[in-house]
């Protein structure tokens, strides 16, 4: 078999390509003409809830794991 060359598979290559090409181009329309973006004014205000919300968890969390602290605190100095 010297002397013959088989040529390598071109065809999925650019098959594979073309779906990507696909892809990229349905995802581009979907930002640009379907998704609906929120106002300056609708993202302030949603930011200012998740910082609320997260300081309240925050603090929530901050006087459970105080509660835990003492009670096992006292918990343990039942049996010294």
């Amino acid at each position: 078999m010297s002397g013959v060359r088989v040529a390598p598979p071109v065809l999925p290559f650019f098959l594979k390509m073309n779906k990507v090409s696909t892809y990229l181009s349905d995802v581009y329309n979907e930002l640009v003409n379907k998704t609906t973006w929120p106002t300056w004014s609708e993202l302030f205000s949603s930011a200012r809830v998740v910082m609320i919300a997260s300081v309240i968890i925050a603090i929530l969390i901050l006087v459970m794991d105080i509660v835990f602290k003492y009670g096992l605190q006292g918990l343990y100095g039942l049996f010294q």
